[in-house]
């Protein structure tokens, strides 16, 4: 087939590389200014967009068909490139969530209300009802980018919509189905004109240049791809992204479920996305998410295995070579930011080109347009704009400020923030000191009840439910930067128990006009049983003291005067952990439990505004 239509082409007078090597030298091309791509008019009429769609062929088969995976793939391009044979970057987004998402019923989510260490019993799996309509998979992206000169792609990953495959939650599959989309860009994979033809497809209108993005799941897989080290992938800027299924869905050894999402697992996951052909998903739900992901999730213990590790992109970035600009909130208590965080310490280890946007809100939120596109300008179009030799390397939304307006630093954290030891000071069940004086050689209990709320505990006067350990009011502002780190020796009662930190801002700020930094400045959470091991748990002697050391979610954050800052202790979390029945006792060694405060300015600054 292949060789007929050229062989008519040359009949016609025509010859493939006329039509489509040949660059007309009048053709509309890209504009820059100020380092940025432009919009161009020629390329803003979504009516002369050139619309289609086809099917990748893969290095994998995970639906045991026997034949290799292909991935559905949608184009957006202007009509320049192939009027007037004009090659273009490509920002490209990949999704499981394109072709719909399975329905929220009772019994989906693991139940959590029983016992440490036990079961819940089995969970409702709903099938997912596929939508869409070819050639279009999404629409997302397309509006700000075509019309500065790029084209658009899309692709539904393994197992989702019209792309083959099983879905695997962060298996392999997933970085090496974007990766065979970015190959097929630059001429080094097939593509197809439907999913089990031959005829095939060539992207003869990209520079082979391409830059990947996307929010939450869509941000993963932009980093999953970049882990492969594919040539081509020049540029990443994956917002909110999940970096670690076990850093979502556990903590510390204590299993911990995103916020929002309670009882939520991988394999609640797996079915919320699995909208692949229908004949595929017995065998895919046979073979991964009742096989390998029941062996390899482990409710019961929460440790850390080879089945979290394999899906831990950290573990798998030597290979990376792609420019990353970073994005994510501090109060993103879904995809929480240590996500993030982690991945862009690792990157700037490695040498290469990085930077953060932070913000102070929930999930989501990429960064401004402007620094987006001097990140693609730079990459993609390879436009000299320095924004690669940029001082400043963190980009940071304060407090009241728009999203649009962030505060330049050197880095995150900020360079001139130092760890601060805070000590316990007797009543943590009213409320005990948080100072730098030295702690008391006592101990205080504290007894488990689920029932009541995180933020019921913190603002009660007095309660036995939590311990709370607060600092002077602040005379002045004080800025946190990093992540601050909690030390403790705690005993229970029983063989099993969650352990909850929360860092506060206090009093309790409710009503009209409450911001998200008002009270929650971070948090953490930590299995007493992985004392010594994410690995390996151990069975608690009650009654016998553990040490632990964990590090609390990353922030940024101005402290205003007239607050103090509250460090509270308690057990199950009736948002993230658990359920078990109330009555586990928890006993705190003041003199060995410590917080470690990152703060601009460190002790000195500390002393300034407290004393």
């Amino acid at each position: 087939m292949k060789l007929y239509l050229r062989l008519s082409l040359i009949v016609l007078g025509l010859s493939i590389s006329s039509c489509q090597d040949k660059v007309d030298p009048n053709a509309v091309k890209p504009i820059f200014e100020n380092g940025e791509a432009q919009i161009v008019e020629a390329f803003n009429n979504p009516d002369d967009w050139v619309r289609h769609d086809l099917w990748v062929e893969t290095e994998f088969d995970t639906d045991g068909d026997g034949k290799p995976d292909r991935m559905h793939v949608d184009v957006t391009r202007p009509k320049q490139t192939d009027t007037e044979g004009l090659k273009l970057p490509v920002v490209y987004e990949s999704s499981p969530y394109y072709a719909g998402v399975a329905p929220d019923v009772d019994g989906v989510f693991w139940d959590v209300k029983h016992e440490l260490g036990e079961m819940a019993k089995e969970r409702v799996h709903p099938e997912v009802t596929r939508k869409g309509e070819r050639p279009i998979i999404s629409n997302s992206q397309i509006k700000t980018w075509v019309p500065r000169g790029y084209i658009v792609v899309h692709s539904s990953s393994p197992g989702t919509g019209l792309s083959q495959g099983a879905p695997t939650v962060g298996g392999i599959n997933e970085s090496l189905a974007p990766k065979a989309v970015v190959k097929w860009l630059n001429g080094k994979a097939k593509g197809y004109t439907s999913p089990d033809g031959d005829e095939e497809v060539e992207a003869f209108w990209s520079t082979g240049k391409v830059g990947m993005t996307g929010t939450s799941y869509n941000g993963t897989i932009p980093l999953a791809c970049a882990t492969t080290g594919v040539e081509g992938l020049e540029a990443i800027i994956p917002v909110a992204p999940n970096t670690s299924y076990y850093h979502y869905y556990r903590s510390n050894g204590l299993v911990r479920s995103p916020g929002g999402y309670l009882g939520e697992d991988i394999d609640v996951l797996y079915d919320y996305i699995h909208s692949g052909a229908e004949d595929k998903r017995p065998y895919n739900n046979k073979t991964v998410r009742d096989s390998i992901m029941i062996q390899g999730m482990d409710r019961k213990t929460g440790d850390y295995n080879d089945f979290w590790a394999g899906r831990d992109y950290l573990n798998a970035m030597d290979g990376m070579k792609a420019a990353l600009l970073m994005s994510h909130g501090f109060n993103d208590w879904n995809v929480m930011p240590e996500h993030s965080y982690r991945i862009y310490k690792k990157a700037k280890e490695q040498g290469l080109p990085a930077m953060i946007y932070y913000h102070q809100n929930g999930h989501g939120g990429p960064p401004p347009i402007s620094m987006m596109n001097k990140w693609f300008t730079k990459y993609l179009h390879g436009v000299d704009n320095g924004v690669e030799n940029e001082e400043n390397k963190a980009y940071i939304v304060r407090e009241d400020d728009k999203r649009s307006e962030p505060t330049a630093y050197a880095d995150y954290p900020n360079p001139e923030a130092s760890m601060v030891k805070l000590n316990l000071k007797v009543k943590g069940r009213t409320q005990g000191q948080l100072t730098l004086d030295d702690g008391d050689i006592t101990a205080e209990a504290l007894i488990d009840n689920v029932n009541f709320s995180g933020t019921e505990l913190a603002k009660a006067e007095e309660s036995e439910n939590r311990l709370l350990y607060v600092t002077p009011e602040l005379k002045e502002d004080l800025h946190i930067s990093g992540l601050a780190k909690m030390h403790i020796t705690v005993a229970s009662s029983k063989p099993f128990a969650n352990l909850s930190v929360w860092l506060v801002a206090l009093p309790w700020e409710e009503g009209e006009g409450t911001k998200i930094t008002d009270n929650i400045i971070t948090r953490g959470w930590a299995d007493p049983q992985n004392s010594k091991s994410l690995t390996e748990s151990e069975p608690l002697e009650p009654n016998q003291f553990y040490d632990l050391t964990f590090d609390l979610q990353p922030d940024d954050q101005i402290i205003p005067k007239g607050q103090k800052i509250g460090l509270m202790i308690f057990s199950s979390d009736q948002e993230y952990t658990l359920h078990p029945k109330p009555g586990t006792l928890l006993t705190v060694k003041l003199q060995k439990t410590h917080l470690e405060l990152p703060v601009v300015g460190g002790v000195k600054a500390f002393k300034k505004a407290t004393e």
